[in-house]
């Protein structure tokens, strides 16, 4: 019975936070289509650049909070310990805004050099100290969303997730509709405040701000930060990496190109990954508070693997199999160049698929040391791979270099874990890869293929055993089908009597 539950948790919550994202991508699609239509790939390449260097100054200055408080405000919201919750809340939001005007004031005072290391030259200094205020907005709202993270408000994340996207829409074509480019950066600015007052509208009204002495909370978050410090790092990797990246390709081969590459990472890492972005919102603060059972706490992140790549690779197939459609419908006919590079890349989305779960462990057990040497090697390889193999294949061989950095950091970091925390994949892991990684490949193969008998017909078959295989082993652990056919029988046997 505990099996089934716990299964039954996963699919409810990443079923929740997937159709919220399904939403969110719908909005976001009407939204990227009309920004690519107004802006192009010269427009999109510079609003990636924008925002990873502003990510990059980010997380350079937050301290880890966004994932440290995490751990800290769900711990103490399992045991129950309600005057430890609100005093660790206040900690949060107290280093929050003052780390979010640390960077905020850096992002200002840098901006001639993110402007020369960005775009070779210092025609976007006043661009990027205008853009400042977005680290400190940004460092706000990360404070705010790890508080209803910790205390399991999904629903309400669920719901700010939704109203971002949409007031990111209703605001932000507009200015790109009568002023294109110029509107690029107060743009950039207005979506950051919405997600902040959306944010602290819901998280406020859970926890109101309460005033207290300045010295005691600051002193009481020291432990907060050195536990953070490896996140830090890490965060600078991450954000480093993905910089350092799209800056080369802007220098190498010129700021349409980061467009292209953008649009192809963003279809494959945020529209694919939904289902990824559903697992973390729930999965992390659950992992957390079974820090110590042992059992427990690798039955949880095996049960998570298992149901995110039964529910990622029929997607992954489908999704490869309609991108030469998809791509010039969710931007336009002049981001195709991005189609080879995206569909190398859908193959490493199962390889994110199975390490991701176990890559957490190191967060739910604080163990940033750790957590920062994996990502430290991720990052290392990705970047190197990337400028090696985009020099060679150009954005093709980008997706390989993206594709190959995934299956290393997956082998690591399975190593790793089986070393240090002694974890062992369960053998309904092995067997489910064995199945539906060879059917992405074989779809890989077919979409290679100019064929259409080819293409198409070998394609649906292979989504068709991805789909089944999927439906019919979730079918047999999670009683969801038996509870919601229930629900219906009920729900027409009191219509009947009404």
């Amino acid at each position: 019975m505990k099996k089934t539950d716990g299964y039954s948790h996963i699919v409810r919550y990443t079923g929740l936070f997937g159709g919220v994202q399904g939403l969110n991508i719908l909005v976001g699609i009407v939204r990227n289509k009309l920004v690519a239509m107004l802006l192009g790939p010269e427009g999109m390449g510079l609003i990636s650049l924008f925002n990873s260097t502003l990510k990059l100054v980010g997380d350079s200055t937050n301290f880890g909070i966004p994932m440290s408080a995490v751990k800290n405000i769900s711990e103490f919201y399992d045991k129950g310990c309600e005057e430890k919750l609100k005093e660790q809340i206040r900690i949060v939001r107290s280093w929050s805004l003052i780390t979010g005007l640390l960077g905020m004031f850096l992002a200002m005072v840098l901006s001639p050099l993110l402007s020369k290391f960005t775009f070779s030259w210092h025609g976007h200094t006043l661009h990027f100290a205008l853009l400042s205020p977005i680290v400190a907005i940004t460092a706000v709202t990360g404070g705010e969303l790890a508080v209803l993270k910790g205390i399991r408000k999904l629903k309400e994340l669920a719901v700010t997730s939704i109203y971002n996207v949409l007031g990111a829409l209703v605001t932000s074509v507009p200015l790109y509709y009568f002023f294109r480019e110029q509107a690029i950066v107060p743009s950039l600015v207005i979506m950051a405040l919405i997600q902040m007052c959306i944010t602290i509208g819901f998280s406020y009204k859970l926890y109101p701000v309460q005033l207290t002495k300045s010295r005691t909370v600051l002193g009481k978050g020291f432990g907060m930060m050195k536990l953070g410090l490896a996140f830090v790092l890490a965060g600078i990797l991450g954000s480093g990496a993905d910089f350092l990246i799209r800056s080369f390709l802007s220098n190498v081969a010129g700021i349409e190109t980061v467009g292209l590459f953008n649009a192809g990472y963003m279809m494959t890492m945020t529209y694919v990954g939904m289902v990824f972005s559903a697992m973390e919102t729930d999965f992390f603060p659950r992992l957390s508070g079974m820090n110590g059972m042992d059992f427990s706490f690798n039955q949880t992140v095996s049960r998570q693997i298992e149901v995110m790549l039964l529910l990622v690779s029929p997607l992954l197939v489908v999704f490869a199999l309609f991108l030469p459609f998809l791509l010039p419908l969710l931007y336009t006919g002049r981001f195709m160049p991005a189609l080879g590079m995206m569909q190398v890349v859908m193959l490493a989305m199962y390889f994110r698929a199975l390490k991701l779960p176990v890559q957490y462990i190191p967060l739910a057990k604080g163990d940033s040391l750790s957590y920062l040497l994996l990502e430290a090697i991720y990052d290392i390889v990705l970047v190197l791979l990337v400028m090696l193999l985009f020099n060679k294949y150009g954005l093709v061989g980008a997706g390989f270099g993206i594709t190959i950095a995934g299956i290393i950091d997956f082998i690591v970091v399975f190593v790793y874990a089986r070393w240090r925390y002694n974890y062992r994949p369960t053998a309904n892991i092995f067997l489910y890869s064995a199945i539906q990684i060879p059917i992405g490949i074989l779809t890989y193969v077919c979409t290679s293929s100019p064929s259409p008998l080819v293409y198409w017909g070998i394609g649906a078959l292979l989504a068709i055993m991805s789909i089944a295989t999927s439906i019919t082993i979730l079918r047999s652990k999670v009683g969801l089908w038996n509870s919601l056919a229930s629900k219906i029988t009920n729900r027409f046997r009191k219509n009947g009597k009404d």
